[in-house]
């Protein structure tokens, strides 16, 4: 093939989910709310936890790290697509594509390998509960956390640096919401086989490894649960991990699904709406989850409020 069309394109467009103007209006109305809740939502779980010092535990611990990750997928993505729904020409420069593809992924790798880390947490607090502490000690939650952020961060650097070098041919047409790996990788206009390779051991790896060591835990964590013989002490021992498994579902499952086989993935509109769910609706609901089915964190925002609105009368007086 000449040279002339293996060309590096300054831009993209990004077809985004919808091309009549007043669905992108309602588009941008629905989803500026769900961003603002997202933001919102992660923000208040980070200052929460760390104004209350029931919730200085590992557990907490982890799911400040996670509202960190959610807060930053949904910000790598979101206001890119709001300014698109409003926006007559919807292009996106070349380094700001490779940009948003490297954090979208990173983050979304660090998410999968954190959710893997808590269930080893909640693993250790149902299986091994009175060594709980002493475990799980302030240096190992540090390197897990570390380890989330490293290993995510690397595997993104490696497939950015990978799907950027392909030749795209003057093709600038993303049919995506946003830089997206499987997306970009369909402009090149060379033999894609190694991404796609690439692709798949990297989704092993950093996808269904995590999986797998869930599912462990969790067979793991089901069969104590069973030995338990009071009721009350089975039903207290689910709900410690119940919010961590809606969480995981709700993860796992759409990443699944778009990632582990490419050549027999779903069709791109089913792709974009993955997308809007992981990188809006999850980051938006894992805050929710862990609130309303938490004992503890529902303590806290009661205890937070009372002190609020005491905190409101006295300035009143």
């Amino acid at each position: 093939m000449g040279t002339d069309n293996q060309t590096w394109v300054s831009e993209f467009i990004l077809l985004g989910l919808s091309s009549d103007w007043d669905t992108q209006v309602s588009l941008f109305v629905l989803f500026l709310v769900m961003y603002v809740v997202t933001v919102l939502g992660n923000c208040l779980i980070v200052l929460l936890i760390r104004l209350d010092s029931r919730l200085h535990t590992p557990m907490y611990f982890f799911l400040t790290n996670l509202s960190l990750v959610d807060v930053s997928y949904a910000t790598s993505v979101v206001p890119q697509l709001l300014a698109h729904f409003l926006a007559e020409h919807k292009a996106i420069p070349f380094q700001s594509c490779a940009a948003q593809l490297f954090f979208s992924l990173a983050l979304g790798g660090i998410e999968f390998v954190l959710l893997a880390v808590m269930a080893y947490d909640r693993y250790v607090a149902v299986c091994d509960a009175l060594r709980y502490s002493a475990i799980m000690h302030g240096g190992l939650r540090a390197r897990l956390a570390i380890t989330s952020w490293v290993s995510g961060f690397i595997n993104s650097l490696v497939q950015t640096a990978i799907t950027f070098q392909l030749p795209m041919c003057r093709n600038k047409f993303i049919d995506h919401i946003s830089c997206e790996l499987l997306a970009v990788v369909r402009l090149a206009c060379v033999d894609t086989s190694s991404n796609e390779v690439t692709i798949m051991v990297s989704s092993i790896v950093l996808l269904m490894t995590p999986f797998c060591l869930v599912l462990l835990s969790y067979i793991q964590i089901i069969s104590t649960i069973l030995k338990i013989q009071s009721r009350e002490g089975r039903k207290k021992a689910f709900h410690t991990c119940a919010s961590h498994l809606t969480v995981v579902a709700l993860c796992y499952g759409v990443a699944i699904f778009t990632y582990i086989q490419p050549h027999s993935s779903p069709s791109v509109l089913q792709e974009k709406l993955f997308s809007v769910f992981y990188a809006i609706l999850t980051p938006m609901l894992n805050p929710m989850i862990y609130s309303l089915r938490n004992k503890e964190v529902k303590g806290a925002w009661q205890k937070l409020l009372w002190k609020f609105s005491g905190l409101t009368s006295k300035m009143a007086t």
